[in-house]
């Protein structure tokens, strides 16, 4: 999702968003420690995708937009 498409979600959605996609990580976090993922990519983008939420969250905190 990009940086505008998230500014436009309410800080609900967001951490919502951020609750299934920290789930997600734990999955394929197992996944790769059992040698199960297929793309060790996802766990990359995920992580990216979390760091985006928080920081619209946080910008949403402060006020900016």
């Amino acid at each position: 999702m990009k940086p505008q498409e998230l500014k436009e979600l309410s800080a609900d959605e967001l951490r919502t968003k951020e609750k299934e996609l920290a789930e997600q990580l734990f999955k394929l976090r197992f996944q790769h420690t059992l040698g199960q993922l297929e793309n060790p990519m996802k766990l990359r983008n995920i992580r990216r995708e979390i760091a985006r939420i928080k920081t619209v969250l946080d910008e949403k905190r402060r006020g900016k937009e």
